[in-house]
């Protein structure tokens, strides 16, 4: 993910007039939610560049990159498994395999082998995974199966773990020549995290469990993952820069797909370790996250960005951030079924999906869909990310109604978990004080952090 170069698009559709028409939703309802899911899917469709004359297999148009390709394929597949939808099932498949890179793991991918990051690769790696677990068909017998390519992913990012510069974490970077390979990311090193309670749910391989453990007991002792003492809720930071080997500045920002890889991972670890409470406590506080930051209080409680939606300056990543913020609370619906973290999960899908519905009923075709899930009607505003956001909230409102997801004893197909990369013990031990404090950071937008937190050695 590239956030320095994205545009921020911001013009509205002037040629159109802003239409009220709106996408037709019965929340719950199969063929209500699947003919809405038909229509965002075509428009999503619409940016693809795979089916262009001399258009690269597996990528959208500028100025949507790599990882966001990933992200709208894996909402793809869920619509083909969530509505008997398999009209681009053929597209899918090749956008996999054209994209999987000669060692079936997203790495030295011809287009991106100069420029890809950690969290770029994590996203094809949720992609396959979510095949694997849907039980999506391979294009052939001679491909590799999904959940194998999803291992070696997550195998080829666990060795990335880097306990010499803040005790560990993944550097946001990949390759050491990027802007940003002096940044511990939150996004890498969660993702590794939700990779890994995916797997072990997925192989009941513990060894997973261990290095999720690991995971999350590091970002805690750096304050990525932070509580405060009068909140029952986590906030989760966006990373920090190595100095001296030292994370001593965290990143106050707070993104909504930093806290849905943390749901991820732990709804997962939660359901295979049987609704162990210690993982039930952890889904708790993250759940708290997202409804004390990602609610839009004036706008019905909807799903909305809180780092940038309130200044309407979100760009071309971050607008498409909830789409798996919905997803992942389709997970906690599905792994931890009948308990209250189910109930508020879909609380929040069903709203949200609601303030969607209404948002995508702009354009030429009524059917384009807006940034803003709080009014009644189109912002606007129009993108991808927009009807990937959409598309995985709206399509989430029948997750009571899927099956759930495959494990190797179930739907799926086995993998080789003999060797796994497990991650080495947190060494970090230092004694972290915060300091109150408002800043302005500029970067491609401007991000209000309310709290940089400070550590001392």
């Amino acid at each position: 993910m590239k956030c320095s170069k994205t545009h921020i698009t911001t013009t509205l559709l002037t040629s159109f007039a802003l239409l009220t028409n709106a996408i037709d939703l019965e929340i719950g309802n199969k063929d209500s939610v699947c003919n809405a899911a038909t229509d965002i899917t075509n428009g999503i469709m619409d940016y693809y560049l795979g089916i262009r004359e001399n258009g690269t297999i597996g990528m959208f148009q500028q100025p949507y990159y790599w990882w966001e390709s990933g992200l709208a394929f894996g909402g793809m597949i869920d619509t083909w498994k969530f509505c008997n939808n398999d009209t681009y099932v053929s597209t899918i498949q090749d956008a996999i395999n054209a994209q999987k890179g000669p060692n079936n793991d997203f790495t030295d991918v011809t287009n991106q082998s100069h420029v890809e990051a950690n969290d770029d690769q994590l996203f094809w790696g949720f992609t396959v995974m979510e095949a694997a677990e849907r039980d999506f068909p391979n294009n052939n017998d001679n491909d590799p199966s999904y959940a194998q390519m999803a291992l070696d992913v997550y195998n080829s990012m666990a060795p990335r773990w880097d306990s010499d510069n803040c005790g560990g974490g993944l550097r946001w970077q990949i390759l050491s020549n990027m802007s940003g390979w002096d940044y511990k990311s939150t996004i890498a090193t969660s993702g590794v995290y939700a990779l890994a309670g995916r797997l072990a749910r997925y192989t009941k391989n513990d060894d997973f469990i261990k290095s999720a453990d690991r995971i999350l007991r590091w970002m805690k002792q750096s304050m990525f993952v932070y509580q405060k003492d009068d909140q029952d809720f986590y906030t989760v930071n966006d990373g920090a820069e190595i100095e001296n080997g030292s994370c001593a500045v965290v990143n106050g920002a707070v993104w909504s797909y930093n806290f849905a890889t943390m749901i991820m991972g732990t709804a997962y670890l939660y359901n295979t370790t049987n609704g162990d409470s210690k993982w039930g406590n952890e889904l708790d506080k993250f759940i708290g996250g997202v409804e004390h930051y990602m609610l839009n209080t004036t706008g019905n409680n909807v799903l909305f960005e809180y780092q940038c939606d309130q200044w309407n300056r979100c760009n071309n990543d971050q607008r498409a951030f909830r789409a798996i913020v919905a997803r992942v609370l389709g997970n906690v619906v599905q792994l931890a079924p009948n308990t209250g973290y189910a109930s508020r999960a879909m609380k929040i899908i069903n709203d949200s999906a609601e303030g969607a519905a209404q948002a995508c009923s702009g354009g030429s075709d009524g059917k384009t869909c807006g940034i803003n899930w709080g009014i009644d009607g189109w912002d606007g505003m129009y993108g991808l990310g927009e009807q990937i956001a959409a598309l995985e909230v709206i399509q989430n409102t029948l997750i009571e109604q899927v099956p759930a997801p495959c494990t190797e004893d179930t739907c799926g197909e086995d993998v080789d978990d003999d060797n796994i990369s497990t991650i080495p013990v947190p060494t970090s031990t230092r004694v972290f004080t915060d300091v109150h404090t408002r800043t302005h950071v500029e970067t491609v937008t401007i991000s209000t952090i309310d709290e940089v937190f400070y550590t001392g050695n």
